[in-house]
C-alpha cells in the first residue's frame, strides 16, 4: 500500500527546483601529518611521489574525471592561498608536494582547466570559546575538555581501532580500490558511528557537548561554505577533503534540497 493516501505528494515533489550534483571524494592526508586520532606507523605509509604509486594516483584521478566537475572544493584555509599556489601549480611549480591538494585538486584543476579552488576548512564554535575563555581561565571550559583525548580501550573503541586500521594502502589493490572502500555508504556509516563511540560517552552531557560543539560545528560551518560556492542546476562541485568530514558531508548532502549527492562508486558506469 502506498504511504501517500488521498492525492498526497512525496515530500520530494515540493521541492521540484533543479539540484546542482556534487561528488565528496573522502581522502587520507597524502603527507600524513598524524594530527587526527587514528596515526599510519611510517612502515605503513606510501609515498604517492614513488612511480607505482603516482600510477595508481593517475588511476585514481581518471576515475574522478568522469564525474566532469565544473567546481572544486578543498579542505583548506584561506590563509592557505590556495588559488595562489594554483597558479604557480599550473607553471610548473609543487609538483613534488605529496599533499592531497596538490595531487589531486590542483592536477584535476590543471587538467580540466578550472581556474578557482575554494578553500572550505572552518574553526568550530568550541575552538572559538576556548580561544577567548582560556584568557579568562574558564573553569567551566576545562572541566568540560577534561579526558577529551580520543583515548580509549573500551570494547567498541577497540573495534573501531582495528577498522580504522584495515583501511590503510597496505590491505587494497591500489589506491583506487582504497578510496572505492572507504568512500562507501557503509564505511561512512561505521566511521561516523566512531564519533558516538569513546569521549561521546563522557559524563552526563560533555562527550555529547563537544561533539556538537567542535566536530559536528565545524563540518556545518565548512558545508555552509560550500552553500556559498556560486551554483547552477549545470555545475558539478567535486569537494575534496579528509574522509572524516565526508562521513558528515554524506548525511548533509543527501537531505539537502539543493544538491544532488553522486556516490563515488558510480562512476563505475561513466565512461
Amino acid at each position: 500500500m502506498s504511504t501517500f493516501l488521498f492525492g498526497q505528494k512525496k515530500p520530494s515533489e515540493y521541492f521540484p527546483d533543479p539540484k546542482t550534483k556534487v561528488l565528496v571524494v573522502g581522502s587520507f592526508h597524502f603527507d600524513y601529518p598524524n594530527q587526527d586520532a587514528h596515526k599510519t606507523e611510517k612502515k605503513d605509509q606510501v609515498d604517492v611521489l614513488e612511480p607505482k604509486t603516482a600510477t595508481e594516483v593517475t588511476d585514481l584521478i581518471n576515475y574522478i574525471k568522469k564525474f566532469k566537475p565544473t567546481k572544486i572544493a578543498i579542505e583548506a584555509w584561506p590563509n592557505w592561498k590556495a588559488n595562489e599556489k594554483l597558479k604557480e601549480y599550473k607553471e610548473g611549480k609543487h609538483r613534488d608536494q605529496r599533499d592531497e591538494r596538490y595531487q589531486l585538486a590542483m592536477r584535476l584543476a590543471t587538467e580540466l582547466k578550472i581556474s578557482e579552488l575554494y578553500s572550505i576548512d572552518a574553526n568550530s564554535v568550541l575552538d572559538e570559546f576556548v580561544e577567548k575563555f582560556e584568557k579568562t581561565d574558564s573553569v567551566y571550559f576545562k572541566n568540560m575538555l577534561r579526558d577529551y583525548d580520543f583515548l580509549n580501550d573500551d570494547r567498541i573503541s577497540q573495534q573501531y581501532n582495528t577498522f580504522i586500521k584495515n583501511t590503510e594502502r597496505k590491505n587494497f589493490k591500489s589506491i583506487l580500490d582504497m578510496f572505492k572502500y572507504m568512500n562507501s555508504k557503509e564505511y561512512h556509516q561505521y566511521e561516523y558511528g566512531a564519533y558516538l563511540t569513546g569521549d561521546f560517552k563522557l559524563r552526563e552531557h560533555d562527550g555529547a557537548d563537544l561533539l556538537a560543539l567542535y566536530w559536528y560545528n565545524r563540518n556545518l560551518r565548512m558545508f555552509r561554505k560550500i552553500q556559498e560556492i556560486p551554483k547552477n542546476a549545470e555545475d558539478r562541485i567535486l569537494v575534496i577533503a579528509g574522509n572524516g568530514h565526508a562521513t558528515v558531508f554524506r548525511q548533509l548532502f543527501t537531505i539537502s534540497p539543493e544538491y544532488d549527492y553522486v556516490e563515488f562508486s558510480s562512476l563505475d558506469s561513466k565512461k
